[in-house]
């Protein structure tokens, strides 16, 4: 064999090699996705969804179900199911078994936030009112998640009448708008460095706390604060909405200051931290 018949065998045996020894690549999945026509926001919304491991739709297994406001896949829904999933391995036994719902948005500062005559406060905290050409659609966002959105996903899938909504931000002002006008929808309420500055925080009048002493069944809320030192007005807003939660004894609250962390990092130490307290669970009297 000559020196250059060695080479072409060698370059088609490393050829071979590299051709038949690989596996055809595999997609990796965390869930599906659903394309749900809205009447009431009249638009398609995109719907993300994580089913457990073992769930088949013809068990009568059911499953509570987690509802991420910021559910997108380029937003919440990926960590916060991985987070819901690992803890609840039989090994870690955290949190129930559950369906992970992410809501893709399409306008959050439209739909997570309640209607105000103006816009004006804005320029006392110094945003844009260019950053809000729509707002004020938290009453029809609501309307969606329970007459459109919870029945679908109660109809065509196996779920329980538990239900957790996640929030931050203006989700979490959105997620503190349903615990105090629409407290029948949600169990668990995971708030997060909530947006209580829209509306020159209106949603934390006389009013609220009247609200909130009606409601009359357990509820679980946890709210999640990061570090004052990056903004100390929410600090002071949310350490008040948590004692406005404290005067009714069927809301379970659980307050979590995070110093370590600041707006943009809180939310996935704060869903840990509710999921280690285990926030969603009615603590008993010691």
């Amino acid at each position: 064999m000559t020196i250059l018949n060695k080479i072409v065998s060698l370059a088609l045996g490393v050829f071979a090699l590299l051709f038949f020894g690989q596996t055809q690549a595999q997609n990796i999945s965390v869930g599906e996705s659903i394309s749900l026509t809205s009447t009431i926001l009249n638009e398609n919304r995109t719907i993300n969804i994580y089913l457990p491991p073992y769930y088949q739709p013809n068990d009568t297994v059911k499953y509570p179900v987690v509802y991420i406001l910021d559910g997108g896949v380029e937003e919440d829904f990926i960590h916060l199911a991985g987070l819901f999933r690992v803890n609840s391995q039989p090994w870690v036994d955290r949190f129930p078994e559950a369906i992970v719902v992410g809501i893709e948005n399409t306008n959050r500062r439209r739909d997570f936030t309640f209607a105000v005559p103006n816009i004006d406060f804005l320029d006392n905290l110094q945003y844009s009112k260019d950053f809000f050409p729509q707002y004020g659609g938290a009453e029809p966002y609501a309307a969606f998640l329970e007459g459109e959105l919870i029945p679908y996903i109660d109809q065509h899938y196996n779920t329980t009448s538990e239900r957790t909504v996640v929030g931050e931000s203006l989700a979490g002002l959105m997620s503190s708008y349903l615990l105090i006008k629409h407290p029948h929808v949600f169990t668990n309420y995971l708030i997060v460095s909530p947006s209580f500055w829209w509306g020159e925080e209106k949603l934390l009048d006389e009013t609220t706390v009247c609200l909130l002493n009606k409601i009359k069944h357990p509820v679980h809320v946890y709210v999640g604060l990061p570090s004052k030192e990056e903004d100390e007005m929410m600090y002071e807003v949310g350490t008040r909405f948590y004692s406005f939660l404290q005067q009714n004894p069927m809301i379970h609250a659980t307050f979590d200051y995070m110093p370590d962390e600041v707006h943009a990092t809180v939310l996935h130490q704060a869903t840990l931290n509710a999921i280690k307290k285990g926030f969603h669970k009615t603590k008993t009297a010691q």
